[in-house]
């Protein structure tokens, strides 16, 4: 009999272990679920109303030009300005356009690469508008080891 109430008792610690650790599961799944849903813990923040206001842009303001710079994108403006902004802003920055500079057949060969591997629509006649607003405004930039220095103040070293 002894040994029937032994099992019984450990049979109870095995189940109180056990509730004890499904308890901890539940409410450590809960607290993630919640975290997940609101990573601010703005519940326990209380109740903050704050109101944003975000300025729709007109459409005279969406293509504004200022000191001969496209504003939206940073662009210059030239011939074929619209037809850059409309291919090449859809997947990526104008920065990262600006930033490339290259030669008539390197911007082919890239535009070729978006195609084939970036899904890249046909281009069409706009291939050629691109192409040439891109070497016009954007070519190679001529540097050696190093950019030449510029906007330097330069001073006397006293001995």
């Amino acid at each position: 009999m002894e040994d029937h109430d032994k099992f019984k008792s450990g049979i109870r610690s095995i189940y109180r272990l056990l509730s004890t650790l499904m308890v901890l599961f539940v409410i450590t799944a809960l607290g993630i679920i919640y975290l997940i849903n609101d990573p601010t813990l703005s519940f326990f923040k209380g109740v903050e109303t704050t109101e944003e206001y975000v300025q729709i842009e007109t459409e005279d303001d969406f293509d504004k030009i200022e000191n001969g710079i496209h504003v939206r994108t940073g662009f210059k403006d030239a011939e074929g300005l619209m037809t850059v902004v409309n291919n090449c802003t859809n997947c990526h920055s104008a920065q990262l356009v600006i930033q490339n500079r290259m030669n008539e057949e390197r911007w082919i060969a890239t535009i070729r690469w978006m195609q084939e591997t970036q899904n890249l629509w046909d281009l069409g006649k706009n291939e050629e508008i691109i192409v040439n607003y891109l070497v016009s405004n954007y070519p190679p930039k001529k540097k050696g080891r190093r950019e030449i220095l510029s906007n330097i103040d330069w001073y006397e070293l006293k001995e």
